[in-house]
């Protein structure tokens, strides 16, 4: 059995290392919460230590594997905006052997995660990122960022009843915070919106309009914050510009070599 790391939580030890989940999630390998899990599962070593504890700090040069598999340093931050089709699930892995988001990336696509999902029958705008505290920061609520959605329902919503849905609306005890819906289009039985929100919980727009009964045939997510879907084509990937990662995020753009 190999060795149980110690804790490096000494004074002083943050100013010469970084702790080990957040180090995890800068290099891609999953957010910085399933990191802690993979911690706690005992998947994580420093050469041939266990690391039992996320506040584990690693040194410039340390050997880390998770799984047995050998990590890299972390890479500049980069963001990629993905065209997300219908009929695939955004997970690494999936019981049921769906299609995933991650099996459709280019062979020399980095390590990444998702920023938030897209369910199955959901298409349009994934934002992919190999820095999963990066990951993490952008799904904050706090962030005030808004989602913005394309839906067609069957049926045709009162506009009326669209514009209470701005004081928000309590579902079956869930609190879903304001939400911007417009009717846009008549067609035959059905209807088009446009959804606009902040929260993004998960599956809000389905449950919201379900509980008005209003069944959702269609969910194409068009804008994440300033981040658009634009004419990106579908199941196409492409990296954001450094230059609007540091306007919009303040990340510093890689120096020229």
């Amino acid at each position: 059995m190999p060795p149980v790391a110690e804790e490096r939580t000494q004074d002083g030890a943050e100013e010469r290392g970084e702790r080990i989940a957040k180090w995890l999630a800068r290099a891609g390998v999953a957010s910085r919460r399933d990191a802690e899990r993979l911690i706690a599962e005992g998947k994580v070593r420093i050469a041939s230590t266990v690391v039992t504890t996320p506040a584990t700090f690693i040194q410039p040069g340390d050997a880390v594997f998770v799984d047995g598999r050998p990590v890299a340093e972390p890479e500049r931050t980069r963001l990629f905006r993905y065209h997300k089709p219908r009929g695939i699930v955004t997970t690494h892995k999936d019981p049921e052997g769906r299609p995933t988001v991650f099996q459709k990336m280019p062979a020399a696509m980095p390590r990444v995660v998702s920023v938030g999902r897209l369910d199955l029958n959901s298409e349009g705008l994934l934002l992919l990122t190999n820095d999963g505290e990066l990951a993490r920061r952008l799904e904050l609520p706090a962030n005030g960022w808004q989602r913005r959605y394309r839906v067609r329902v069957n049926g045709h919503p009162h506009p009326d009843v669209l514009a209470r849905l701005s004081n928000g609306i309590t579902i079956e005890e869930v609190r879903y915070g304001p939400i911007e819906a417009a009717l846009d289009a008549k067609q035959g039985d059905n209807a088009w919106l446009t959804i606009a929100l902040h929260e993004g919980k998960n599956r809000e727009v389905r449950r919201v309009l379900n509980h008005l009964g209003f069944q959702v045939s269609r969910l194409i997510r068009l804008a994440y914050g300033p981040f658009q879907l634009g004419r990106l084509p579908r199941g196409a990937i492409e990296e954001v510009n450094p230059k609007v990662l540091r306007e919009q995020l303040g990340i510093a753009a890689p120096k020229r070599r």
